[in-house]
């Protein structure tokens, strides 16, 4: 995937950060749940019983968020570089490291970090040092 840094605008970046973290803060004060997109997930696909409801909401409101942009503001362009194959294993890669970290980017980075969990924090580091160690190798040594 390719960025256009012509057509970045920070101001739509840190409205989009304010909006997560209001999403993520009001999750847990209201609900008393932790907005870990990979939890949520997956306590839907276990079916836990009073569970449902949010949590089909809030991934409803994920998958349905990009045509309400698109409504408002037109299409987003964007270019991905990678093979379907190449993306389903990645995936897959990210799935079984969420399983691993006990947890996803969101659930660590945005709520864990936030709460100032140590274990969130080592977990962060080490989603971004295997980020950069990934592309630095796709990049320059691939």
């Amino acid at each position: 995937m390719t960025l256009n840094w012509t057509a970045f605008t920070p101001g739509t970046a840190l409205a989009g950060g304010v909006l997560i973290g209001l999403a993520a803060a009001l999750l847990v004060l209201l609900g008393g749940r932790i907005a870990g997109i990979s939890g949520i997930l997956g306590g839907l696909l276990r079916r836990v019983p009073g569970e449902r409801a949010w949590r089909a909401a809030f991934i409803g409101g994920l998958l349905v968020s990009p045509w309400v942009y698109a409504a408002v503001q037109g299409p987003m362009v964007s270019q991905i570089d990678a093979s379907w194959p190449t993306l389903i294993a990645a995936g897959l890669i990210v799935g079984v490291g969420t399983r691993y970290g006990a947890g996803c980017t969101s659930g660590h980075g945005v709520c864990g970090l936030s709460r100032l969990s140590w274990r969130s924090a080592v977990a962060t580091a080490s989603f971004m040092a295997a980020g950069f160690v990934t592309v630095f190798v796709a990049r320059h040594l691939l």
